[in-house]
């Protein structure tokens, strides 16, 4: 992926606020929907309703800005796919941009909070640990990534801000997780004992089911796409409109 001409200080700070709005939507909605709500199918729908098309819209605005990664994986297979040819974030970017989504999810969570009358930082009771959850989180953070590398190296970049707000809502139905797939705003998360919540214990499993499916979901991407063609896992519209990033969506 190619990155952007911004200085680093602007996509930084494009990062860390397109990160914050997608955890805010991701816990406000939930706790919106919980409030509203008895049935469990209506509040998950609306939630992962809202985080999905939220997820779309920051993508188109602050990715010709930052790439709008919002996802530290994202940013990561961004630098693989263009460390030969220098068209990724490079190696000393990495830090800065996962501290910026991590800041931006920490923050964006502690917003949904307040605006609810809640404690800011509010610790999860909400234990999500087992094998088929981290199995499911493995699936859609790999998928995610997939999806990603196969559109953008075949040249339908425009189309990946719909595309991932697509896969993170089918993600959310169909993985016993919820589809979190990502690691910024699966730590917010930890910090609200709310409907999308999870408790901070159960955060090193999900974090690593994460690593472990975009590891693959990287190595696939060779396989099916070839090293020089569609083997980038973050995107480039051709728009110019650089993509996107990683969900994290309503709680299973």
């Amino acid at each position: 992926m190619t990155t952007t001409s911004a200085p680093l200080v602007r996509r930084l700070a494009a990062e860390a606020v397109g990160t914050a709005a997608l955890a805010a939507v991701v816990v406000g909605s939930g706790i919106q929907a919980a409030a509203l709500s008895p049935d469990g199918g209506v509040r998950f729908l609306a939630n992962v309703g809202a985080s999905a098309l939220a997820l779309v819209v920051l993508i188109e605005l602050f990715g010709p800005v930052s790439g709008g990664h919002f996802n530290p994986l994202v940013t990561v297979g961004a630098w693989w796919a263009g460390r030969r040819d220098g068209s990724g974030p490079t190696l000393p970017d990495l830090g800065g941009y996962a501290a910026a989504q991590v800041v931006g999810a920490v923050s964006g969570t502690g917003l949904a909070n307040a605006m609810f009358g809640r404690p800011f930082v509010e610790p999860s009771g909400h234990g999500r640990d087992g094998g088929a959850l981290w199995l499911g989180e493995a699936v859609a953070t790999g998928t995610l990534l997939l999806v990603v590398a196969g559109l953008t190296g075949s040249g339908r970049g425009r189309l990946v801000p719909a595309a991932v707000g697509l896969w993170v809502g089918a993600a959310c139905w169909a993985t016993s997780s919820g589809g979190f797939a990502n690691p910024a705003v699966t730590l917010g998360r930890a910090l609200t004992d709310s409907y999308t919540g999870i408790a901070p214990g159960s955060v090193p499993g999900f974090v690593l089911a994460q690593l472990a499916g975009a590891v693959a979901a990287l190595a696939l991407a060779a396989v099916l796409f070839g090293r020089s063609g569609p083997a980038r896992p973050t995107p480039v519209p051709d728009d110019a409109r650089e993509l996107v990033a990683g969900p994290a969506t309503a709680a299973g």
